[in-house]
């Protein structure tokens, strides 16, 4: 059952998501980031990308999984941020 969707996030979703835009290549990168950042918040109990795609509207395993393997923070961590609000 479908369960997610980005429109059904709320407006500081987006804004928060932003902050990390920077870490990210292209636009197709930063949209999964958002779907694959929902999955952990979802209500789903197991958070795999898997289940995550499964639960989520418009999102597919792979597009979700090529935006995790190719993100660039995976070779060497950011520096670090104040992530507040």
């Amino acid at each position: 059952m479908k369960e997610t969707t980005p429109a059904a996030m709320p407006p500081c979703f987006d804004r928060w998501c932003k902050k990390f835009d920077d870490l990210l290549r292209t636009k197709a990168q930063k949209r999964e980031f958002r779907h694959y950042l929902g999955g952990l918040l979802g209500e789903s109990e197991r958070k795999n990308v898997s289940q995550m795609a499964r639960d989520a509207v418009k999102v597919t395993y792979h597009k979700l999984h090529h935006c995790l393997d190719a993100a660039r923070f995976w070779g060497k961590p950011p520096k670090p941020r104040c992530i507040a609000s």
